[in-house]
């Protein structure tokens, strides 16, 4: 039970990786206005036949899953 109470902290496989990209302190939340920026920048990047970086693939992702979470 305990297993399916915690199971979005083990399916995060870079724990952190985030809040340093940002440049954000530990223990202090991400700005919603910082991942909003950071997405629709990434996406207006991406536009057309453009293509992402792996790394900003994963920025990318990583920022709408803190977003998502954040609206849980």
């Amino acid at each position: 039970m305990a297993m399916a109470e915690k199971w979005i902290q083990g399916a995060i496989k870079r724990p952190g990786a985030l809040r340093r990209t940002l440049g954000t302190e530990e223990g202090e939340n991400i700005p919603a206005e910082k991942l909003d920026k950071t997405i629709s920048g990434l996406k207006k990047k991406a536009k057309g036949d453009k293509k992402l970086t792996a790394a900003q693939r994963r920025l990318l992702r990583q920022a709408t899953m803190a977003k998502t979470l954040g609206e849980m």
